[in-house]
C-alpha cells in the first residue's frame, strides 16, 4: 500500500490518527525555494479543530518539523520530510468500537482487508487527521506557485441546502486572502450565517450535515496536461478523492452541463484587449480535453456528513459470530467537516498544479 501521488513532484503521507505522529515526504521540490513558516502556520490553522463551536473540540498544535530537505529556511533539492506530533488523543473513546464498525466509516472495510490488525483508533490512517501533513505540503506548494503568479483559493460553497455565491469568473487573488481571514470561509456573510445555523441545528440534534467546496486556480498557462487518462481533471480527482469524506467532484458547471444545450454550455473564444485568447464564459472550468485553456481552473467538491454522530446507530458485532448490534459513538467529532476541508482542497489543488507544471517543464 502506498499513500502517495504525483509524477515529477511525489507526495507520500504517513501515520495514524492516534499514533505517535503523522507526516509527509515530498520529493521533487525545486531547490532554493523559501518556506515562509509563519505563512505556512496561518494556512494550517485554517483546518484545525477547536477554533469555534462548528468543529471538533480536538485541537492539535500541528507544527511541522522539517527533518530533511530544508536548509536555512530554503528547500535544498533533496526529499523534504515533515513530521507532526499527535499530542491530543483520547483512544479510550474508541475502545468499544473495535468490534463494532461505525456506519459509513472505513472500520468494516479495513477490518476485512487487514483481518482486524489495522489501527483504527480515531479512524487510523483513514482519519481526517492525515490532512494536516497534506496541508503542510500543499501550503509549501502554494507559496512556490504564488511566486510565479499562480494562486489557489477556495470557499465553502454549501452546507446542507444553504448555498454561497460563486467565485467571479476572473477573481482577483486578494479575494482568496479575504476569505482566509474569515471564521467561516464564505463570500456572502449572510449565507455564512445561515450555514452556521444549519450546523448548530445538526449538532443540537446529535447529528451532522454535509457540504461542498468551490476551488479555483488562476494563472495557469495554456497547454498543461494530457488527453484521456492523464488529464488535469484526472490528476486533480485522484488527489481530491484521497481527502476523507469527499464523495464527488465536478469541473466547471459539472453535472449542470448535462441539462444544457450546446449553445448554452459552449465557451466562446475571443481576443482580449491585451491581445490574448480567452473565453467569454467558463462553463468547462478552464480545461478542454484534459488540457488547460488559460482560463481559471474551477471545480467543486462534495463532502458527506461526518459519519460519527451521537445518535444511536445500527451496526454489527464482529466478536465471535457476527450479529446485529447498536452503538453510540463518543469522542470529539465535527458536526460539519466541510468548513475545515476548504484549505485541504486548496492544498491538494496546489500540489497537483505544481506537479503538472514541473512535469511539463513550465517551472
Amino acid at each position: 500500500m502506498a499513500s502517495s501521488f504525483g509524477e515529477r513532484l511525489r507526495v507520500s503521507v504517513f501515520g495514524e490518527s492516534h499514533g505517535n505522529g503523522i507526516g509527509a515526504l515530498i520529493e521533487g521540490l525545486p531547490a532554493g525555494e523559501v518556506i515562509d513558516t509563519d505563512a505556512l502556520m496561518r494556512f494550517m490553522e485554517r483546518r484545525q479543530g477547536g477554533r469555534n463551536s462548528l468543529s471538533t473540540a480536538r485541537k492539535e498544535p500541528d507544527i511541522p518539523q522539517f527533518t530533511s530537505g530544508v536548509l536555512n529556511g530554503k528547500t535544498n533539492g533533496f526529499p523534504l520530510l515533515l513530521e507532526i506530533a499527535n499530542t491530543n488523543v483520547r483512544s479510550g473513546d474508541y475502545a468499544n468500537l473495535m468490534q463494532k464498525p461505525r456506519p459509513s466509516h472505513a472500520d468494516y472495510t479495513a477490518y476485512m482487508k487487514w483481518h482486524g490488525d489495522a489501527d483504527m483508533r480515531g479512524g487510523g490512517h483513514f482519519s481526517g487527521r492525515l490532512t494536516a501533513p497534506l496541508c503542510a505540503a500543499g501550503g509549501i506548494a502554494k507559496q512556490i506557485l504564488a511566486r510565479h503568479g499562480i494562486f489557489v483559493g477556495a470557499h465553502l460553497w454549501s452546507v446542507g441546502n444553504v448555498q454561497d455565491v460563486p467565485f467571479p469568473m476572473l477573481p482577483d487573488p486578494q479575494i482568496f486572502d479575504d476569505i482566509a481571514e474569515k471564521a467561516l470561509p464564505v463570500l456572502d456573510d449572510a449565507a455564512g450565517a445561515r450555514m452556521t445555523q444549519a450546523v448548530l441545528e445538526a449538532r443540537e440534534s446529535l447529528d451532522s450535515i454535509g457540504g461542498s467546496i468551490e476551488c479555483i486556480v488562476t494563472g495557469l498557462p495554456v497547454g498543461l496536461g494530457d488527453p484521456m487518462f492523464d488529464g488535469i481533471e484526472n490528476r486533480l480527482a485522484r488527489v481530491l478523492f484521497g481527502i476523507p469524506a469527499v464523495k464527488g467532484v465536478e469541473f466547471g458547471d459539472g453535472f449542470a452541463l448535462s441539462e444544457m444545450r450546446g449553445s448554452q454550455a459552449n465557451d466562446p473564444f475571443c481576443v482580449t484587449e491585451n491581445g490574448e485568447i480567452a473565453t467569454k464564459t467558463n462553463h468547462n472550468g478552464g480545461i478542454l480535453g484534459g488540457i488547460t485553456n488559460g482560463m481559471p481552473v474551477r471545480f467543486r467538491v462534495g463532502i458527506k456528513p461526518t459519519p460519527s454522530i451521537a445518535l444511536p446507530q445500527e451496526t454489527v458485532d464482529l466478536s465471535g459470530n457476527p450479529q446485529n448490534a447498536t452503538l453510540e459513538i463518543k469522542g470529539r467529532h465535527d458536526p460539519c467537516i466541510a468548513q475545515r476541508a476548504v484549505p485541504v482542497v486548496e492544498a491538494a489543488a496546489a500540489l497537483v498544479a505544481l506537479d503538472v507544471l514541473l512535469t511539463d517543464g513550465k517551472l
